[in-house]
């Protein structure tokens, strides 16, 4: 089946799939009046700090306008390092049970579907009012966080400020200006440079620590639709970089910090866990067809180092192996905590405390924790009971599972459209999957995933293969080969 690129519109086609996973897009609903009163006056300034003068910057997608985080470090002596993460504070221009923070319940996040953001909350909030946008005033919630030699948070504070953005970066171009390679609009900034190298630095023994502990280092990566017009004309790989290094291990910090101090302040909260792996027999054994061994009850520590082993011995076929390690781990899940039972923790990040409090604008989870956090800083009643976060938490967790599938369709149809006209042509591709169900390849360039329906027999998982395209169809994401070689 040939599609002409030009002949869909995907847009519209993003439009009726949300839908179909009962997502609102509707967001003119929400009530303009309520909209037009968020002017940019400060809304909440009850005990800010003003940290205006402090050289904040983010880091950040090259097109993102909905920017959650701003960062800023101080060398305090030799061994001891500040961190200041500003997050956006949302809850200063969407009060808890108007009708903008009902529509956010709602949808729960935002969804990222290639060709369109379906935001969860109006870009005049998300991309303007509420974004951490460069030279300009914003509330935030700011996380204080001192960390010593061997990348120890050994003190933390988290209190409500106003801060200025100084510098909006892009991941890719940060990682090869530390690479080497020009970056002019950070080298004009004063000492945003040195700002950037401490950070990396900070980075790294937060990473160090974090490995020792137990937590799992894997790549995966995906292939994201860009359009131009609502046509696909390319497939770009996100892929771990220096720069993202910095900006997940800075949010792993923060968020493991947060949980831990809301738990000692015996504060119910949403918690993001990930449990010890019931399938951990399966783990072990594929460590064993590599020659390692594995304990028989799940261990973080054990099983970092096996993964790290084969990043080193594989890396051209590690992503594919980080994809089977994150599918045998299970799937993150949004708990709520009470105080005075046990937190179940991260095994994944190898945390017993661990939450999302960094992305305001895109989750909802995020908006509900900064409230909290809001209301016992201001010695203020809870804003909810825990019945009401446990409703929260099963309604973010069931919109997450949704918007992953709706930009997994998307991602399929994308694709399907772009090779549409190369029907015919052959490819160089990697084997990524290889099962009763099927044999699945992707191929090098572009980066695009299907199934080898003929002359697949003796393929497995991390072979190099020739295909030829037989086949696509893009309302259903499918996209067919056969083995040429």
């Amino acid at each position: 089946m040939r599609t002409s690129a030009s002949s869909v519109d995907l847009v519209d086609m993003a439009r009726r799939i949300m839908v179909d996973h009962n997502f609102d897009i509707n967001l003119d609903a929400c009530d303009r009046q309520e909209l037009d009163g968020i002017t940019a006056a400060m809304r909440d300034s009850e005990g800010r700090k003003d940290l205006r003068s402090l050289l904040w910057s983010s880091i950040d997608n090259h097109d993102s306008k909905d920017l959650d985080q701003v960062e800023y470090i101080e060398q305090l002596d030799q061994d001891r390092i500040r961190l200041y993460i500003g997050i956006a504070d949302v809850d200063a221009c969407v009060p808890q049970g108007q009708q903008i923070d009902k529509f956010a319940g709602t949808n729960s996040t935002s969804v990222y579907t290639g060709v369109r953001v379906f935001p969860m909350l109006p870009e005049e909030l998300s991309n303007e009012r509420t974004s951490l946008l460069p030279k300009m005033d914003r509330e935030a919630m700011v996380m204080q966080l001192d960390v010593d030699g061997q990348g120890a948070v050994i003190e933390f504070q988290v209190y409500f400020a106003i801060v200025r953005n100084y510098a909006k970066l892009a991941y890719e171009k940060v990682a090869r200006w530390l690479e080497g390679s020009p970056y002019p609009e950070l080298d004009a900034v004063p000492g945003l440079a040195e700002q950037v190298r401490l950070q990396e630095k900070l980075c790294l023994k937060l990473r160090s620590a974090n490995e020792r502990a137990g937590a799992i280092s894997v790549q995966t990566v995906e292939a994201q639709p860009v359009a131009v017009g609502g046509v696909v004309v390319d497939l770009q790989l996100t892929q771990s970089n220096r720069a993202r290094d910095i900006i997940q291990s800075f949010m792993v910090a923060a968020n493991s910090s947060l949980a831990h101090y809301m738990q000692e302040r015996k504060v119910a909260i949403i918690q993001r866990i990930v449990k010890k792996p019931s399938r951990w027999p399966k783990l072990v054994t594929m460590a064993a067809s590599f020659g390692t061994t594995l304990p028989p009850e799940p261990d973080a520590v054990a099983l970092a180092k096996f993964i790290s082993s084969r990043r080193a011995a594989d890396s051209v076929n590690f992503p594919e192996f980080s994809l089977t390690v994150i599918k045998l781990l299970g799937p993150g899940q949004y708990v709520v905590h009470v105080p005075g039972q046990p937190a179940e923790g991260h095994f994944g990040l190898a945390v017993h405390e661990y939450t999302h409090a960094t992305a305001p604008n895109r989750r909802y989870a995020d908006l509900v924790l900064q409230r909290i956090v809001k209301a016992l800083i201001r010695g203020k009643a809870q804003p909810y009971t825990v019945e009401d976060l446990s409703a929260i938490a099963e309604k973010c967790m069931d919109r997450e599972n949704a918007a992953r599938k709706v930009e997994r369709i998307m991602r399929k149809a994308a694709a399907a459209i772009l090779l549409a006209p190369r029907v015919g042509e052959t490819f160089d591709a990697i084997v990524t999957g290889s099962s009763d169900k099927g044999v699945y390849v992707r191929l090098l360039a572009p980066p695009a995933e299907g199934r080898v329906i003929s002359n697949h027999r003796g393929l497995d998982v991390g072979d190099s293969v020739r295909v030829r395209l037989l086949f696509t169809n893009y309302h259903k994401g499918f996209i067919d080969f056969e083995r040429v070689n």
